[in-house]
């Protein structure tokens, strides 16, 4: 055996299905890997905060993003362009804090690596040393190709996300569906091709027609993450609070709500307030002498 060659552990470590196979030490890009090629197909849910990424480690999801989504989702802003890196560095932290199998991927947000592979470099320097993350993320193929090639040669793990970038929310004019006809496809093609060439160890797709994700799935050698890209994906990924139910009003077409946890919490916020209005709480097991 050569000093490049893995030893047997790491072999076995590497095709160890990632449900229930890996269950003292994190998850790493080689058991990515390794599931795409034996045709295992995982979930990633986006986290925020320690206690909701405690329950979704504890429940074997082998992936976590604290994604910049939390923008819209707890932070009050109406789309992902505000968040900065302070609050992705804070997130991540908590992120990390809570959990200690699953492979936690933070997103670089709008305006922390555009500018140049330098500034890139940078700031995911800040999560990786900071917060304690696996791997960053960050939107753009063949724009974003030379920031990837400078982390994944620097030694940061990169996740890419093409297709529908939220940050670009305002360049597309809202949230359209991507890759579709046939120009459109051959770019999203190009994108995923230079994504993976550049070194990334795998690729969101984001409200891409579920041919062509199944065609890029296909001819890409890393996985792929659906979200609104179908079912050949070798990966799928929803936000936490719409798969949950405790988004208010629509979620968008690719959301399965798996819970309704927003009439949970108001129902339980309801019944405190009748209690303590009527005199039934405390009662005398909740109270000191």
């Amino acid at each position: 055996m050569n000093a490049s060659s893995p030893s047997p552990a790491q072999d076995r470590a590497s095709t160890a299905t990632l449900y229930g196979g890996v269950t003292n030490r994190r998850i790493t890009v080689r058991d990515l890997a390794a599931a795409k090629q034996r045709g295992e197909k995982w979930s990633m849910l986006t986290a925020y905060d320690a206690l909701t990424a405690g329950v979704f480690d504890e429940a074997g999801t082998p992936v976590l993003l604290v994604g910049d989504s939390a923008g819209n989702c707890h932070l009050g802003y109406e789309t992902t362009v505000p968040v900065t890196m302070d609050q992705m560095v804070m997130l991540s932290a908590a992120v990390v804090r809570g959990t200690k199998r699953a492979m936690i991927v933070a997103d670089l947000p709008f305006g922390s690596y555009q500018e140049s592979p330098a500034q890139a470099m940078h700031n995911a320097a800040r999560l990786m040393k900071e917060a304690g993350v696996g791997a960053v993320k960050l939107e753009g193929g063949e724009r974003s190709a030379r920031s990837i090639e400078l982390l994944v040669e620097a030694g940061v793990p990169v996740m890419a996300h093409i297709g529908l970038t939220p940050q670009s929310v305002h360049a597309f004019g809202g949230y359209p569906v991507q890759g579709r006809g046939d120009e459109a496809a051959h770019r999203l093609l190009r994108d995923a091709k230079a994504v993976q060439q550049a070194g990334a160890f795998a690729v969101v797709l984001e409200a891409v027609p579920a041919e062509l994700a199944a065609q890029v799935t296909e001819q890409l050698s890393v996985p792929t993450v659906g979200i609104g890209a179908g079912v050949d994906c070798d990966a799928q990924v929803l936000v936490w609070t719409d798969f949950a139910g405790m988004t208010a009003g629509r979620v968008p077409k690719f959301v399965k709500q798996y819970a309704n946890l927003r009439a949970v919490l108001g129902d339980a916020a309801r019944a405190f307030a009748e209690d303590v209005q009527s005199g039934t709480f405390p009662a005398p097991e909740h109270t000191f002498h």
